[in-house]
């Protein structure tokens, strides 16, 4: 091989190994992958394929959406459903629970029932309002995605109207952390953009939300029994299990998509807040006794 042969070959193997790293670094620069099959990255949404992002909501009528969503020309919604638990023991520290200094380590049992298997949507608060069950609250126009902005007695009415009633803080945290205590919902281990609406704000998933995403666009991260979003996206208020109930605080569970760090996924995550707390990082869901 000629000198001239030697140095062109190794010019391009260092054009190469340079193109390498540019192309490394842009991936690296972007945010991970986060939208199920069905939906596609739009600033800080996943949206359903043909839509188009108008402010911070998913606009038009969809071609696709994630699996277990309906293309409805309203956009992307999931189904109402309730999920049976079979109940058991929830064990409460040592470990992630006590590490975080949430309450003293217990063990409580747990009774079966029922619990939605999504966040309650706009469309279904929507209906509520119309039959004079739920008061009037802003909504953001898409009817998949969850209620946000309402108090506690405000979820708590909703529930009623649904003929439920608003999770108790151990029924959310069982739900989540199933019978073997599970770390997140869907395992111990995969605290990844994929499973759950979270570092929307400021990263790492995303940039710039102002809201959460639709409820049940992520699958992945469906607990075992088929729950979804019991971790990110909004925030889940909760009634009271453990002492006397304090009239002027109350408990949401399960991170949103506010949330940075993974640690706010987990079963575990709770923050105590006042129950005339309206914010867009905090919705609900119901439960019912045991069909």
């Amino acid at each position: 091989m000629s000198p001239r042969l030697r140095v062109a070959l190794a010019a391009a193997a260092a054009l190469a190994l340079v193109a390498g790293v540019v192309v490394l670094a842009r991936s690296r620069a972007e945010p991970p992958a986060r939208c199920a099959s069905g939906m596609v990255a739009m600033g800080a949404r996943c949206c359903g394929e043909g839509q188009h992002l108008d402010a911070d909501r998913c606009a038009g009528p969809p071609v696709r959406c994630a699996p277990g969503m309906d293309v409805t020309s309203s956009g992307c919604v999931a189904p109402p459903r309730r999920v049976r638990i079979e109940g058991g023991t929830l064990r409460v520290g040592p470990g992630d629970w006590e590490a975080q200094g949430l309450v003293a380590p217990r063990a409580v049992e747990v009774a079966p029932f029922e619990i939605d298997a999504l966040e309650a949507t706009e469309a279904r608060w929507s209906a509520c309002a119309a039959a004079d069950g739920c008061p009037a609250v802003p909504l953001t126009g898409e009817p998949g995605r969850p209620v946000t902005g309402v108090t506690l007695e405000e979820a708590a009415s909703f529930c009623r109207w649904d003929g439920g009633a608003l999770p108790t803080a151990d029924q959310l945290a069982f739900a989540a952390a199933g019978r073997g205590g599970r770390r997140y919902p869907w395992g111990d281990t995969g605290a990844v953009c994929r499973r759950a609406a979270w570092g929307l704000v400021a990263g790492p998933c995303g940039w710039g939300a102002s809201g959460p995403e639709l409820a049940g666009s992520h699958p992945a991260g469906a607990s075992p029994e088929g729950v979804l979003d019991l971790a990110g996206n909004v925030a889940e208020w909760a009634t009271s299990t453990v002492g006397p109930a304090d009239p002027g605080s109350a408990e949401v569970r399960g991170g949103s998509y506010a949330d940075g760090a993974a640690s706010a996924l987990r079963a575990s995550q709770r923050r105590v807040v006042s129950p005339g707390t309206r914010s867009r990082e905090i919705g609900f869901r119901c439960v019912r006794s045991p069909s």
